[in-house]
C-alpha cells in the first residue's frame, strides 16, 4: 500500500468530517497497523492490544473534527495513541506488573526439569519461534510506560527525535540521553539473559513447555508465528532520520511489525456501518 502525502491525508480529513465514509475508511487504513503495533508492543499481549486498538481507532474517529492539520495525520494519531497508552488499566500487566529482577531470577531459577510434553502434537520448532517472540514483547514491559514508549517510538518506528519528543512533549536532547539508556538497559538485559539476542544460557527450545504450563504460551493459539508480518514502510513513511546513538540496532530485530488481526478490522467496519457513527457526525 502506498503511503499517502500530508495533502492527500489532510484532504481526506476533510472529506472524512464532512461525512464522507469512504474517506474515513482510507485514514483508518493508513493508520490501524501503527496503531496495533504500538499497542502490542505497549501492552505485551495480542488480545489487549486488539482491544486497546479498537479504542484508539474509535477516539480517532469521534475526535477527527479536532484536527487542524499543524502536524502530521500520523503524528496527531501516535499523539492521541501514547496518551491513551501509557494511562491504559486494563492490560494484563497492569494488574501483575514486571520488572527486570523478577524477569532475570525466573529464567535463572524457573523449574524447567521434570516436566511432561504439553506440546500437544505442536512442531517444538514453531512453538519455540512463538515463545521467543513472546518473551522479547514481554521484557518491554520491565519498563514503566514512558520508558517503553520512548523504547518503542525510537527503535520499532525509528522516529527522529524531534518528532518522538514533540509527541511525548519532551525536547529532542533529553528524549535522546533518556533513549540511550532504556537500550543500553534493554541490551544489557538481553545480553546477560538471553540465548537468542543475546550470550546468555536461555534458549527458548528449552523453556517451551515450561511457558505452556505457564500460561505463557498455548500451542492451540500462536498469536506471533501465525499473524502476518509487514514491513516497517506498510504502516508509516520512515524518515530514516534516526540519530545513530549507540550500536544496539541489531540487539532489537524483534521488533517485527505485524498487519493488524482482523478482528479489528471487521468490528471497525461494523461501527462504520452503526447509526452510531452517524450520530456523531450530526452531532
Amino acid at each position: 500500500m502506498n503511503k499517502k502525502t500530508k495533502e492527500e491525508l489532510q484532504a481526506l480529513v476533510s472529506q472524512a468530517t464532512a461525512g464522507d465514509k469512504k474517506a474515513l475508511e482510507a485514514l483508518i487504513a493508513e493508520v490501524q497497523d501503527t496503531v496495533f503495533n504500538l499497542s502490542l508492543r505497549m501492552l505485551g499481549t495480542f488480545a489487549d492490544a486488539e482491544d486497546a486498538a479498537q479504542d484508539i481507532l474509535l477516539k480517532m474517529i469521534t475526535h477527527l473534527s479536532s484536527f487542524r492539520g499543524d502536524s502530521s495525520f500520523t503524528t496527531w494519531v501516535f499523539r492521541i495513541a501514547v496518551n491513551h497508552l501509557k494511562n491504559y488499566k486494563k492490560h494484563m500487566f497492569a494488574r501483575r506488573p514486571l520488572s527486570f529482577e523478577y524477569y532475570g531470577d525466573d529464567i535463572e531459577n524457573g523449574s524447567i526439569q521434570d516436566i511432561p510434553d504439553l506440546t500437544q502434537n505442536v512442531e517444538k520448532e514453531l512453538l519455540a519461534e512463538e515463545l521467543k517472540m513472546s518473551c522479547t514483547n514481554v521484557m518491554l514491559q520491565c519498563l514503566d510506560a514512558e520508558s517503553r514508549c520512548i523504547f518503542i517510538l525510537g527503535t520499532m518506528f525509528k522516529l527522529d527525535s524531534a518528532l518522538a519528543g514533540d509527541i511525548l512533549e519532551m525536547t529532542p536532547e533529553p528524549y535522546r540521553k533518556r533513549l540511550s539508556r532504556i537500550r543500553q538497559k534493554m541490551a544489557d538485559f538481553l545480553g546477560h539473559y538471553c540465548g537468542e539476542y543475546g550470550g546468555g544460557s536461555c534458549k527458548c527450545r528449552n523453556r517451551v513447555n515450561y511457558a505452556i504450563q505457564n500460561h505463557r504460551i498455548n500451542p492451540l493459539q500462536l498469536d506471533y508465528t501465525t499473524a502476518a508480518q509487514i514491513s516497517l514502510s506498510t504502516m508509516l513513511e520512515v524518515k530514516n532520520a534516526m540519530e545513530e546513538i549507540d550500536g544496539f540496532s541489531q540487539d532489537f530485530s524483534f521488533c517485527r511489525p505485524y498487519r493488524s488481526p482482523e478482528r479489528t478490522r471487521h468490528l471497525i467496519r461494523e461501527f462504520l456501518n452503526s447509526a452510531q457513527l452517524s450520530t456523531i457526525q450530526n452531532s
